[in-house]
C-alpha cells in the first residue's frame, strides 16, 4: 500500500510538472529546456524560505512568480534577441543553476525540522486514520486546483490566442496581436507551473538539492507523450488530465523497474518505455 501511495504522490507532483512541459511541448511546439533550471529554482526559493521560518504556502506563490519571471527571460531572449527557441533555454537553464546556488545558498538544505505545507501544528492534529494519507490528499488538492486553474485559463481569449500560436501564428498577426509576446506569456506559464511542482516536490522530501532538475524535461515530456498518446481517443477526457494520469503512470513503471532491476538500468528502461508508447 505505501508502495502504490508514493506513486501516487510523486507522480501527481510530476503532474503539475507535465501541465508546464504540455504548454510549452504540444501548445506551443517550443523545445523548452528552462525546465531542468526552472523546477529546481522552485525548490530553492521553498527551501530558502521555509528554512528562515517563512510562511511555506506564500513559497508556493513566489516560486510559482519566479519561474513565470524565468519563463519570461527564455521568451525574451527568444523573442526580442532572435535566439533559437532551443539555444534559448539552454542559456537559460545553464543561468538558472547559478542563480538557484545563490539563492539557496548551497547545493544541499535540508527543511526536515522546518515547517512545510505537509508537516505543520495544523496537520498534526487531523485523526490518527488520516494521517498516512495527509500527503497524498494535500498534493490531490494542489493538483486538481492547478488542472481546474489552467483549463478555465485556457478557455479565455488569451488561452485561445496562445493556442493559436501554436498551431496557426498568422493567425494571430492577423488578428494584430504580437505573437512573440503571446509566446512570452507561454513560456512564463509554462515555467511558473514547474516552478510551483518543484516547490511542492521540496517540500515533500523535506531538502532541496541543486542536480534536482537534472531529467526534468524528460519526466515532463513522458507524461505528456504517455498520456496525450493513451488517451488520444478519448474525446471526452481534457488533455490537462491525460498528462496527469501519464505522469502517474510513468513513475509508476520507473518504480516497477527499480523493483525489479538494478538502479543503473533506469535510464535504459525510460529510453524503451518512450520508444514503445
Amino acid at each position: 500500500m505505501d508502495f502504490i501511495i508514493s506513486i501516487l504522490e510523486q507522480g501527481l507532483i510530476y503532474g503539475i510538472l507535465g501541465l508546464g512541459v504540455y504548454i510549452t511541448y504540444k501548445i506551443l511546439d517550443f523545445p523548452d529546456l528552462t525546465t531542468d533550471g526552472s523546477f529546481p529554482l522552485g525548490a530553492a526559493i521553498s527551501a530558502a524560505m521555509i528554512s528562515r521560518g517563512m510562511n511555506p504556502y506564500l513559497a508556493l506563490l513566489v516560486s510559482f512568480a519566479a519561474g513565470a519571471a524565468a519563463g519570461c527571460c527564455t521568451g525574451l531572449i527568444h523573442v526580442k534577441c532572435k535566439v533559437r527557441d532551443l539555444l534559448s533555454g539552454i542559456i537559460m537553464m545553464t543561468a538558472l543553476w547559478t542563480i538557484n546556488l545563490r539563492i539557496a545558498g548551497t547545493s544541499n538544505v535540508p527543511i526536515f525540522s522546518k515547517d512545510s505545507i505537509f508537516h505543520n501544528d495544523f496537520l498534526d492534529m487531523l485523526p490518527g486514520a488520516i494521517k498516512p494519507y495527509r500527503t497524498l490528499l494535500i498534493v490531490i488538492v494542489l493538483v486538481v486546483v492547478t488542472k481546474i486553474l489552467l483549463d478555465l485559463y485556457m478557455n479565455t481569449k488569451s488561452g485561445f490566442l496562445l493556442r493559436a500560436v501554436g498551431d496557426n501564428s498568422t493567425l494571430v498577426t492577423s488578428l494584430a496581436k504580437d505573437q512573440g509576446n503571446v509566446k512570452i506569456m507561454g513560456l512564463a506559464l509554462s515555467n511558473g507551473l514547474i516552478a510551483l511542482s518543484g516547490s511542492i516536490f521540496c517540500q515533500e522530501e523535506r531538502v532541496f538539492e541543486v542536480s534536482m532538475g537534472t531529467g526534468a524535461i524528460v519526466i515532463g515530456l513522458a507524461s505528456v507523450i504517455i498520456g496525450t498518446s493513451i488517451f488520444k481517443n478519448l474525446s471526452l477526457l481534457k488533455a490537462t488530465t491525460a498528462v496527469i494520469i501519464g505522469s502517474v503512470q510513468y513513475k509508476a513503471c520507473v518504480a516497477v523497474a527499480i523493483r525489479n532491476f538494478e538502479p543503473q538500468d533506469m535510464k535504459l528502461i525510460t529510453a524503451i518505455l518512450f520508444l514503445v508508447v
